[in-house]
């Protein structure tokens, strides 16, 4: 369900850049989702085309861009995509390592007439 609340900020954002430029309908919006980030692209689809509604920003096509996740190890500080057995470092098998892309969620850009 937090789904509504990102879809709500994601609204919000869009209509305030929106209005700095006097657009008048917001086409396109281009949204980066992390690999380890919990949102589904259908729940944000499916609150946006709810909460859309009345605005300039109804009708809007969604784009979501999925990015890779990636980690640092913090004892060589090698940065590699994890496998799906292990989040260990491939270089030095240290298993201390920190997310360092993959729970982003931004809009990235916004079209606009």
């Amino acid at each position: 369900m937090h789904e509504l609340s990102i879809t709500q900020a994601i609204l919000d954002v869009s209509l305030k850049h929106a209005k700095t430029v006097n657009a008048v309908r917001i086409v396109n919006i281009h949204l980066l989702i992390g690999k380890f980030s919990t949102v589904v692209d259908d729940s944000i689809q499916f609150y946006w085309d709810i909460i859309a509604d009345g605005t300039i920003a109804k009708g809007a096509a969604l784009h979501f861009v999925r990015v890779p996740a990636e980690l640092t190890c913090r004892d060589c500080g090698f940065a590699f995509e994890p496998s799906d057995t292990t989040f260990e470092c491939p270089q030095c098998l240290s298993p201390r390592v920190k997310i360092s892309k993959g729970e982003e969620l931004r809009v990235e850009s916004i079209d606009v007439e």
